[in-house]
């Protein structure tokens, strides 16, 4: 089993990123509204606690993380916005306290998760480098909202890779969750990392090829920007529709961005 410990590291780092740009907000500016329909800077940060929160639980209490999973399955539509909402009318100060101290007590218990150890989630069961990739991919993209919203400009780092991983391999599961069948063979994906660095996926000969900057996939594939203003280029008619549908979170695509150009 691959050791969970650097992507626990990155995850703390990804984190400790955003709390700072967080922190420096005045408290009114906690209500600014994100591209999210209908969430603010503070519903942002509110839905990160509360799903740390729902992940120690699956770390550490499987049978209390499935009554919560029955909650989900209540009410698919509304599980994720009021997860959100329930912690974002306090004042900012009570959600990030409650944020740093969520994601502390997840840290910890993923590093001290024996190995090999699987847990539930609202998808497949999870290791615990999973679990923390899933995480900083999340936390990444709610960070994009975020920065959007106040309108400042985040400088890549190759912790990115955890979010192109993701991408990568929920392929199929971005045509399942829209009913289609997926393409049967693989593509071959390259990246240039932030540094610099080739990051590659998949068999080199590959017909169907992908490629681009890190940083325009992974927004291409958290959702967070539109194909059009993105220089990720396909090569093959399934590759080409793959980057139409493309993401790595689990639930429905949701509308995605608006092009800047305003082109539909």
């Amino acid at each position: 089993m691959a050791d969970p410990t650097p992507v626990i590291d990155d995850l703390r780092a990804e984190s400790d990123e955003l709390d700072r740009t967080v922190a420096e907000l005045e408290a009114e500016r906690w209500s600014l509204p994100t591209p999210a329909p209908g969430w603010t800077v503070a519903h942002q940060i509110a839905h990160l606690a509360w799903t740390d929160r729902a992940a120690l639980l699956a770390v550490t209490d499987a049978d209390a993380f499935a009554h919560e999973v029955e909650k989900a399955l209540a009410a698919p539509d509304r599980f994720v916005d009021e997860g959100a909402e329930e912690g974002a009318g306090k004042p900012p100060a009570e959600i990030l306290a409650g944020w740093r101290a969520g994601r502390k007590a997840l840290a910890d218990a993923l590093r001290a998760a024996p190995d090999g150890a699987r847990f539930p989630w609202y998808g497949p069961p999870m290791s615990a480098a999973s679990m923390a990739s899933a995480r900083l991919m999340e936390t990444w993209a709610h960070g994009q909202d975020i920065a959007d919203a106040i309108g400042a400009v985040r400088t890549p780092t190759d912790r990115l890779r955890h979010v192109a991983r993701i991408g990568v391999r929920a392929r199929d599961y971005a045509y399942g969750v829209r009913g289609l069948a997926p393409p049967a063979e693989e593509f071959r994906v390259e990246l240039i990392a932030p540094s610099g660095e080739l990051w590659a996926y998949g068999p080199e000969g590959a017909p169907q090829r992908v490629t681009g900057p890190a940083l325009d996939f992974c927004l291409l594939v958290t959702r967070r920007a539109h194909r059009a203003d993105l220089a990720v280029h396909a090569t093959g008619p399934d590759a080409d529709r793959w980057l139409d549908l493309a993401q790595a979170f689990a639930g429905p695509p949701g509308a995605g961005r608006e092009p800047k150009g305003g082109t539909p």
